[in-house]
């Protein structure tokens, strides 16, 4: 019986504590969980096309998501590489710009 009362208590505090996180905002860029929760996902799947593409060191180049704006930077091998990386994010599903900060390292 207490492992009952103990799994409801568990699950109304977390309840409750998913709702009252959603209300708020997270960090100091005033950005809601849901966003980040967003940019999260686009991040990961950036990072994830980038790692499946060969002609990509997805190691070398970092990427940072904020309201749908994906930051790419980190050093490419060539311009091509730069490219490539830049076309992987602008092409993943709800990004709405691409900042390609490359830099191509001779």
């Amino acid at each position: 019986m207490s492992k009952v009362i103990r799994a409801i208590a568990f699950a109304t505090v977390t309840a409750t504590t998913l709702l009252a996180a959603t209300g708020c905002s997270v960090a100091r860029d005033q950005q809601s969980v849901g966003s980040y929760v967003d940019d999260t996902a686009i991040t990961a799947a950036v990072k994830a096309k980038m790692a499946e593409d060969k002609s990509v060191s997805a190691t070398a180049i970092s990427v940072e998501t904020l309201k749908g704006v994906v930051q790419l930077s980190g050093f490419a091998k060539s311009e091509a590489e730069k490219a490539r990386a830049g076309e992987i994010a602008r092409t993943t599903k709800n990004v709405s710009e691409v900042r390609n900060s490359i830099v191509v390292k001779p």
